[in-house]
């Protein structure tokens, strides 16, 4: 399993960042698949779900700024951010339970500051 995120970077409050999420190894389309997040001497927390069937939730700290989507035909990932505060600042990892087992990507830092 192999989940490769990118599309971080530094960002005005207020702005927005499109992340990617490159997955291979496994059956993208049978599986759920999250964004979660970890700031700076905080716990992991989970940001986005993709369930099958289109279904997707979000953290209530991201609900109307961010979106979560997926395309099974290319087993990728993405979230869509905008209207980003400083407290979105963290590394972001694109993640799926498969089989009983998490598996994260290598993560990538979206810092939001003026």
């Amino acid at each position: 399993v192999q989940l490769q995120a990118s599309g971080g970077g530094w960002v005005q409050p207020g702005g927005s960042l499109r992340l990617s999420c490159a997955a291979s190894g496994f059956t993208f389309s049978s599986y759920a698949m999250s964004w979660v997040r970890q700031a700076p001497g905080k716990e992991r927390e989970l940001v986005a779900i993709s369930t099958l069937g289109d279904f997707t939730n979000y953290a209530a700290s991201v609900k109307g700024r961010f979106t979560i989507s997926r395309d099974n035909a290319k087993n990728t990932l993405e979230l869509q951010m905008n209207r980003l505060k400083p407290e979105d600042t963290a590394v972001y990892y694109c993640m799926s339970t498969i089989d009983g087992t998490p598996y994260f990507g290598q993560g990538t830092l979206v810092t939001v500051s003026s």
